[in-house]
C-alpha cells in the first residue's frame, strides 16, 4: 500500500462573521488558495492532479452544487482535473484530507488538493416551496447556522440541538465551570497571539485582496478573531447569560 504525505498547506486568514471577508465569494476564496498552492510549488504539474476535494458545510448559496469543482476551474486548473465536495458539517475539511489520503493509499491517484472552504457571512436565506398552489406551509431559514427544514421524526428520535444548545448540555452533564471555560479561551487566545507575533501563522496564510469602492484593494492578511489584549476578566463578562461564546474561539467569514 502506498504512503500519503502532505506536501504543503496554506489558507486564507480567518474572518469574523460580517468581517473583512464578507464581500468575497466562497468559490473565489477556494480558487485563490489553489492558485497560490500551484504558485508555491512550481514542480507540481497541474495535469497530474487527480482531484480537488473540498469540504463545505453550507452549500446553500454561492457554494452550491460542487464548489470544489468550481474552485478548481476558477483557479485555472485543467478541466480534466476533477472536483468533489464533502459535507460532514464542521469536520468537512478534515474529512476531505482523509478521503484524499485514503485514495492515494488505494492507488486511485498520486496527487490531490484537499481542504475546505466556507464563508458563513454569505450564507443565504432559504425558502421552501409550498406543497400546493397558494399554500401556507412555506418556511424561511437563515442558512448560516443550524438546522433548517427539520424532519419531525429526527427531532423526536434524537433531538436537533444546535452547537450552542449542545454546549449548554455538556456544561450540565460534565459540570464544566464558567471559570474553566474562560481559562481555556484565554489560553487559546494567547497561543494564537504568540503564533501571529512570531510569524508562524504568516507562513501558512495567503492574503486576500478586499475590493474597495474607491482606491486600491486592501490586503487582508491576519486572522480577525485573535484578541491579543483580552484577559480572563474580560472573557468572564462575555455572554454572561449564556455559558458559551463562539466569538472567543473564531469563525470563517
Amino acid at each position: 500500500m502506498k504512503e500519503a504525505f502532505i506536501v504543503d498547506a496554506i489558507r486564507t486568514p480567518i474572518g469574523s462573521l460580517g468581517g473583512s471577508l464578507a464581500v468575497v465569494r466562497t468559490d473565489d476564496l477556494g480558487a485563490l488558495v489553489i492558485r497560490e498552492l500551484i504558485k508555491r510549488n512550481p514542480n507540481l504539474v497541474a495535469e497530474e492532479i487527480e482531484d480537488v476535494i473540498f469540504g463545505c458545510a453550507n452549500q446553500a448559496g454561492e457554494d452550491n452544487r460542487n464548489v470544489a469543482r468550481m474552485c478548481g476551474l476558477l483557479a485555472g486548473l485543467p478541466w480534466k482535473v476533477g472536483g468533489e465536495t464533502v459535507n460532514r458539517l464542521c469536520s468537512s475539511g478534515m474529512a476531505s484530507v482523509i478521503n484524499a489520503s485514503r485514495a492515494i493509499k488505494l492507488g486511485d491517484g498520486d496527487v490531490y488538493i484537499a481542504g475546505g472552504v466556507e464563508n458563513m457571512t454569505r450564507g443565504p436565506w432559504v425558502i421552501s416551496k409550498s406543497s400546493k398552489p397558494f399554500g401556507t406551509d412555506v418556511e424561511m431559514h437563515d442558512s448560516t447556522f443550524g438546522w433548517r427544514f427539520i424532519n419531525p421524526k429526527m427531532k423526536e428520535l434524537y433531538g436537533v440541538d444546535g452547537m450552542g444548545q449542545t454546549a449548554e448540555n455538556l456544561v450540565d452533564i460534565y459540570k464544566i465551570s464558567r471559570e474553566d471555560q474562560d481559562k481555556f479561551a484565554y489560553w487559546s487566545q494567547m497561543k494564537a497571539t504568540a503564533a501571529q507575533k512570531n510569524g508562524r501563522l504568516a507562513e501558512e496564510i495567503v492574503p486576500v485582496a478586499i475590493p474597495q469602492r474607491k482606491g486600491d484593494p486592501v490586503m487582508f492578511a491576519n486572522d480577525e478573531f485573535i484578541k491579543p489584549s483580552t484577559t480572563p476578566d474580560v472573557l468572564s463578562g462575555c455572554l454572561r447569560i449564556k455559558r458559551w461564546c463562539c466569538c472567543c474561539v473564531g469563525g470563517i467569514g
